[in-house]
């Protein structure tokens, strides 16, 4: 048998590595183990531990029942040099005394004793995993997260594969620890490794994305709670009486929280601890998450979302991959319809994530999601605090986290069993990641479902060119909501000519916008008036001389903020204090500030408005917790008067918002930017689309110079098909996307002209390929980003090209110097 189970390396690797002897006395459960060197121990072992002949095979699996057997693994922890040991003969029975401390568990993991190599990724900016070997003992298997050495530093790392037995002179670093905690699967494996390919990154800078929480690795932090001990105090007490009832019910409490539960103060309980009344116990500090409950909270659905809803549960019952693009009108209730979805998901024991592309969006989904689960789902985003982002991780990688709602990176959590991702607002530009490894979440959550064969939703109101096409090659099923939900309409959007009206000078609004505003805040509800930028105004002159305030670090004007006093440049984060004389003449008083932002816009409409209750929602102005509340504020109908920037446009429900007025319509019209035109559309559609979502009818007024475009018409006439139809047939002329790629290369550095000469190098070895055409190299937009000289090539192809391996081709040969880098943006969404 030991030959069949184990072969004759392993029998002869457990015998190196342990020799035990059984318990000498069945009352009294010894168990007394002596190492390959002589040393001895003992450990009390509990006779609710079954060791079967293969349980070898699982993974830490707690034991419930039957005597240990010869035959048995065991992890003791005892010895340094022992991670494994054998009962060699004989069984152990007695009275149940509970498990020894530290307890006797199964060792996991496969037992082939030739797998003494190690190939372990490190989260660097790595092309592969290094080759570490395995101690003695020690058992690994891929996905197994380690500690290796790298230089005079220990990294945390993941085994990406086993690679054999190492040869006696190879001179290779001990793998220095294994973690006790699920693998990565071998699925997010996969989807690390393809990411790296197709966006021609390091596969550790994709590892980096996923070990985001290395505190995680340290375990749950342990706090002090008390319990009963058994002994009375010297001196009973009424409330001493109600600690120990409390304390009875067997559950170890804090001592604020036992104070609280018992009614007395802190003081009753620090005199019990201390005369032994009751006992310290160490407890976790975060507790479990709440099951979500798929029947929970079931809302009513109208005919339309029934059958859209039917036809994403059918999806999801297929446990295959497909693609569904919720296209839905503005207010048709879309994320009930995608609700039904993810109860199906998880009725059938999957994981499910809900990507948003705002954190302002988080909170009132979260309480949406809570109302129809019966349970708060998990957060992953940027706010998230460090301690409870480990407890985030854990929970997801061991399957507890069921529900997570979050921003882009939430994909690259070490998913146990994800069996659906909905991304919410599909089209929005805030999925494509911008700095160090440039995916696009959308597209990613896709390549994820396809790899672990699971579907995925996307849902927008203005869906992107990209998944309207897909649709178009019958690549991804389309589920529509034509209606609003109850009795809502959709707005009626109209224009007003900016050419033809005079304003005053400082002023903004048009008479008529101001007048429709006027009269929404005498009736009681709320308007909104838009503006997409930031700050008080785009640019600052000075009248004397001409100068431009610029960022030292940015081709860029400095944006003027009143409210905080200061001057910031939006690219670099450059800030300084506000001032009075020109940099350049050194007048004073001839800076003047040139087009509005969205601070100028409320200081006119604080002098227009004087009684209106104003709310500004900038993320400048305000951020986490405090937008957050602001935007609930809004929706409670505190506030009258909205002043917003793009970030009020993206799925907010304001039940009394029934007037919306953009400002200046046409910022990206006129740019280059080949997904200008569908951006635009997007963003005036959703921002109208805020307005009449409750009992009231909404309207929408859009102040602009370019009424004819057609753009502005389509607006106008709610034609949507008819823009869109154009916009595809103007990509599909030119090659761009979806119908064609782009790759963009970007060469930076820190001198001028060292970094053009690279780029020119670059530019003279670029291969020769039919249907490939390399633009560039050229200055950037912005030529100086952060200090940093920029030149920009631009990659274009046909859909069947093979980008990736022209790009590795050609940048293979060259290794940047000193302050040079070259970065690649695979599928750019940014042209600057």
């Amino acid at each position: 048998m030991w030959h069949a189970m184990f072969g004759e390396q392993s029998i002869n690797h457990a015998k190196r590595n342990a020799i035990c002897f059984p318990a000498i006395n069945a009352d009294a459960p010894i168990a007394h183990f002596k190492s390959h060197r002589g040393i001895a121990s003992e450990k009390r072992v509990s006779p609710k531990m079954l060791l079967p002949e293969r349980a070898f095979e699982q993974r830490c699996v707690p034991l419930v029942s039957g005597p240990l057997r010869h035959g048995g693994w065991l992890a003791v922890d005892d010895f340094a040099d022992l991670r494994c040991c054998l009962l060699w003969q004989g069984e152990i029975h007695g009275a149940d005394i509970g498990l020894a401390s530290p307890a006797v568990q199964v060792y996991s993991g496969p037992m082939a004793a030739d797998s003494t190599i190690a190939d372990v990724l490190l989260p660097l900016a790595l092309e592969g995993p290094y080759s570490y070997r395995v101690p003695e003992g020690m058992i690994l298997r891929p996905g197994d997260y380690v500690e290796v050495p790298l230089g005079p530093r220990s990294h945390i790392g993941t085994v990406w594969g086993m690679n054999g037995k190492a040869p006696e002179s190879a001179r290779l670093r001990d793998v220095t620890q294994r973690f006790d905690m699920p693998p990565m699967t071998d699925l997010h494996r996969k989807f690390v490794n393809w990411i790296a390919n197709y966006y021609v990154e390091p596969v550790g800078n994709i590892l980096r994305l996923v070990i985001r929480a290395p505190g995680a690795f340290e375990g749950e932090r342990q706090q002090i709670g008390y319990v009963a001990s058994g002994t009375q105090p010297a001196r009973m007490t009424p409330q001493r009486q109600k600690v120990l009832d409390v304390a009875a019910e067997g559950f170890a409490m804090r001592g604020p929280e036992l104070a609280e539960a018992a009614g007395v103060g802190a003081s009753v309980i620090k005199a019990m601890v201390k005369e032994g009344a009751l006992k310290p116990v160490a407890i976790p500090v975060s507790k479990p998450y709440a099951a979500p409950d798929p029947a929970a909270g079931g809302l009513s659905l109208s005919r339309e979302q029934q059958r859209a809803a039917a036809e994403l549960r059918a999806m999801v019952a297929t446990r295959s991959h497909k693609v569904a693009l919720l296209d839905g009108v503005t207010g048709s209730g879309k994320t009930e319809v995608y609700f039904e979805a993810i109860a199906a998901t998880l009725a059938a024991g999957k994981q499910v994530l809900l990507l948003l592309p705002e954190i302002a969006l988080t909170q009132s989904f979260i309480t949406r999601v809570e109302s129809r689960f019966g349970a708060e789902p998990v957060q992953w985003h940027s706010d998230v605090r460090p301690r409870e982002r480990e407890r985030v991780w854990r929970g997801v990688t061991t399957g507890e986290a069921r529900i997570v709602v979050g921003a882009r990176s939430a994909l690259f959590l070490p998913w146990k069993n994800l069996g659906l991702i909905v991304v919410d607002e599909e089209h929005e530009g805030a999925y494509k990641q911008e700095e160090g490894v440039t995916y696009h979440a959308r597209d990613m959550a896709v390549l994820y479902g396809s790899l672990g064969q699971f579907p995925v939703i996307l849902s927008s109101a203005t869906p992107s060119l990209e998944s309207l096409v897909n649709v178009d090659r019958g690549r991804y099923q389309l589920v529509k909501l034509n209606d609003r939900h109850g009795r809502a309409e959709l707005p009626e959007i109209g224009l007003i000519d900016m050419r033809t009206v005079k304003l005053e000078p400082g002023s903004w609004l048009s008479p008529e916008l101001r007048g429709e505003v006027e009269k929404t805040l005498q009736s009681g509800d709320q308007a909104l008036l838009f503006l997409n930028r930031r700050g008080y105004a785009p640019l600052t002159l000075c009248r004397a001389c001409g100068y431009r305030l610029i960022c030292p670090n940015c081709d860029a004007a400095l944006i003027e903020h009143r409210f905080r006093k200061q001057l910031m440049c939006h690219h670099c984060g450059h800030m300084e204090p506000a001032r009075e004389d020109c940099p350049s003449c050194h007048e004073t008083g001839k800076l003047v500030p040139v087009g509005p932002g969205i601070e100028r816009l409320s200081e006119e409409a604080q002098r227009i408005f004087p009684e209106a209750r104003i709310a500004i929602l900038s993320s400048d102005l305000a951020r986490g917790t405090l937008l957050r509340d602001a935007i609930r504020d809004v929706a409670k109908g505190e506030y009258n008067l909205v002043i917003g920037t793009q970030l009020v446009a993206k799925g907010h429900h304001f039940p009394h918002l029934t007037l919306v007025g953009v400002v200046d319509a046409d910022l990206a019209l006129e740019s280059s930017d080949p997904r200008g035109g569908e951006r635009t559309w997007a963003l005036m559609a959703q921002v109208a689309g805020r307005a009449g979502r409750g009992e009231k009818p909404g309207r929408a007024l859009i102040q602009t110079y370019l009424p004819g475009h057609p753009l502005m018409q389509a607006l106008k006439k709610g034609d949507r098909d008819g823009f869109l139809n154009q916009e595809k047939s103007i990509r599909e002329g030119a090659g761009l996307p979806p119908y064609g790629r782009l790759a963009a290369v970007i060469v930076s550095g820190s001198d001028a002209n060292e970094t053009e000469r690279f780029a020119r190098a670059l530019a003279r070895a670029a291969p020769l390929v039919e249907k490939i055409t390399l633009l560039g190299p050229a200055p950037a937009p912005f030529a100086l980003l952060r200090g940093r000289h920029r030149w920009r090539f631009l990659l274009k192809a046909p859909r069947e090209a093979n980008v990736q391996a022209y790009l590795r081709e050609w940048l293979a040969p060259f290794k940047p110097k000193g302050s040079l880098r070259v970065e690649i943006d695979v599928d750019p969404y940014s042209f600057l």
